[in-house]
């Protein structure tokens, strides 16, 4: 230990806070946090201190140590986990899931409201139901929803009158606000129905519903009456079938946990109302030296700061020493008391077990996936003649058309996965006309130039989309950069018969590939991300010249407005097929241009 670093350590206050351990070039390896700093940093250096081994590794690498001073111990927890998400430190527990899940949005502050998918939560006033997981049990909660109720499903602007109304209305999907077949109040009765529906309140909602079919029959509106019935029925039978272990109406997350020398594996099921709407499942491998205290905290501590629905309950299969604080940061999160339990019996415990048993199924599936993705690997060395198995392979691409918009991909993939926290899309700089080689000779430059400046991981493998010609623009580059110790090999299909074909560096012929092949399909896979991923960037480049071309010359657009609306709506037809309300929510936008803008696009 360094006097610096000794000093430090002395002069810790008796206070809490949060503390970032260093190594020598300055980068942050671990962050946590602690009722007094003092106590529970001098511990990591005590020899009477009992460390795991991953702990001791990391601290045997402590050059630094930084501390900030909260408030309380709550303050400390909340200031760990953004500092976490903002440094990423090798010693703490990151279990990676970066998807953001699928909410339905129903805002009920509007005259007439409708249900629209998003992934991100907004304290807008709006209400958001969810998550749905996989996204397949969302469509089918809005396929029920379209069937029963007549919630309106168009883009329509329901705060102007039209003269006909759509099919929607006319076959019973729609009480037709539209065409002035149904007011505010009538229309805000659909949408209290649909909201208790997704809240899981089914007895609330058929009483109500009971109510009103009665009082329609009082007033011998029949027609009506009996379309009340109907739908009753149709709930009812809907609530039957999706009524799964609980029967509990609040909001719950049930979280399994399974692990094994390959890794853990963690199920998510949510529980909304008594419906299971969802589950996620999220796999860790290398957390053999880490506890199931330190797994299941750092999951919460990740999972809930980020936009997701605070339950009202959590389940978990063992107590965590830090439950108290969590219960706090969530309870202050969601504006009301959340509960963390771990349950004994009852149906509590048969969720819980419900959760258990998906996470063991889902820990042997890992299992057999790595054992293929093993078999491929090997089976790619032999075939490419290669001095190791590789563990990390990069694929370049390139996407244009006649040279215009000429984009290069670059994926990676390393330990058995694509990392798609490593892509990275390059508009092309130096070369004009559909020149494919020079455009696969400047991207690869532009990669592995980092490489001599010490910045960027070395891959072990790298394959580029395209045949000799590709291949050699690419070798002619890393010659330059005098770099000789990285295998390279392009890969094409032959026009005639559409075999995949490996072309390598010294090798006159081309390797056709047998398409039953692990390796073959480790290829493929590699090389068709790497072309999905140029398509799809070079798409989008020209969907926003084909957006700002439409702007143009429209009274009342200028460039800030045209960027904000850019930035809004990503693409072109989902701009063409905004309401007058949609476009007023773009940033920067006003009614009256929003007006002018609806039009112009409609006379276009």
């Amino acid at each position: 230990m360094s006097n610096e670093l000794s000093e430090k350590i002395r002069i810790l206050p008796d206070l809490p806070g949060t503390y970032l351990m260093k190594n020598q070039r300055g980068t942050v390896i671990y962050i946590g946090k602690a009722l007094s700093l003092k106590d529970r940093v001098r511990s990591y250096f005590s020899k009477s201190t009992i460390l795991s081994a991953r702990i001791e590794s990391m601290v045997q690498h402590i050059a630094d140590i930084e501390w900030i001073v909260t408030g309380s111990d709550l303050e400390a927890f909340i200031l760990e986990n953004n500092l976490i998400k903002r440094h990423r430190p090798r010693y703490n527990i990151i279990l990676r899931d970066d998807k953001n899940y699928p909410f339905l949005r129903l805002d009920v502050e509007d005259n007439f409201p409708r249900i629209t998918v998003v992934r991100r939560i907004k304290k807008d006033g709006a209400l958001y139901f969810g998550p749905y997981v996989p996204a397949g049990a969302m469509r089918e909660t809005l396929r029920i929803i379209k069937r029963i109720f007549p919630l309106a499903t168009c883009k329509t602007d329901l705060n102007k009158k039209y003269d006909r109304p759509c099919i929607e209305y006319e076959i019973g999907r729609c009480i037709g606000p539209c065409v002035g077949a149904a007011a505010v109040n009538d229309y805000k009765k659909v949408v209290k129905d649909v909201r208790l529906f997704l809240e899981g309140k089914d007895k609330e909602l058929i009483r109500e519903m009971r109510r009103r079919m009665k009082m329609e029959s009082e007033t011998l509106n029949f027609e009506e009456a009996a379309k009340i019935r109907d739908r009753i029925f149709n709930i009812e039978k809907v609530m039957e079938r999706q009524r799964i272990v609980s029967a509990e109406m609040k909001d719950i997350d049930v979280i399994g946990m399974a692990r094994d020398r390959e890794g853990v594996d963690l199920q998510i099921l949510f529980f909304r109302g008594g419906m299971l709407v969802g589950r996620k499942d999220i796999f860790s491998e290398k957390t053999d030296l880490v506890s199931d205290n330190e797994i299941l905290t750092s999951f919460i501590e990740q999972y809930y700061s980020s936009d997701v629905l605070i339950p009202h309950s959590i389940l978990l299969p063992i107590a965590l020493p830090d439950t108290e604080l969590i219960e706090k940061w969530l309870s202050g999160l969601r504006n009301s008391k959340i509960e963390i339990i771990m349950p004994r019996r009852g149906k509590r415990l048969g969720m819980l077990q419900l959760a258990m048993e998906n996470a063991r199924e889902a820990i042997n599936g890992h299992k057999k996936k790595a054992w293929v993705k093993d078999q491929e690997s090997s089976e790619l060395k032999e075939l490419l003649g290669l001095a190791i198995i590789p563990d990390r392979i990069e694929a370049f691409d390139i996407s244009n058309i006649f040279g215009a918009e000429a984009v290069g991909s670059l994926v990676v993939w390393q330990d058995g996965r694509l990392r798609r926290e490593e892509y990275r899309h390059y508009k092309i700089k130096t070369v004009s006309g559909a020149d494919d080689f020079a455009m696969i000779g400047e991207v690869v430059e532009r990669r592995y130039s980092l490489l001599k400046t010490g910045k960027g991981e070395r891959p072990d493998l790298i394959i580029i989309d395209g045949g000799k010609g590709q291949l050699n623009s690419a070798i002619s580059v890393l010659n330059r950069l005098a770099i000789d110790d990285i295998a390279i090999i392009g890969i094409a299909k032959a026009k005639e018969d559409k075999v995949d074909r490996v072309f390598l560096p010294e090798a006159s012929e081309a390797i056709e590939l047998n398409a039953k092949s692990g390796a073959a399909h480790l290829l493929q896979r590699i090389r068709d991300e790497a072309h999905r991923f140029a398509v799809s960037y070079h798409r989008k480049l020209r969907s926003k010249e084909a957006m700002l071309s439409e702007l143009d010359n429209v009274r009342g657009i200028g460039r800030a407005r045209k960027l904000a609306l850019l930035k809004y709506f990503g693409r072109i037809d989902s701009l063409r097929n905004a309401s007058i309300e949609d476009l007023m929510k773009a940033p920067k936008m006003t009614k009256g241009a929003a007006e002018i803008l609806f039009q112009e696009l409609r006379n276009r």
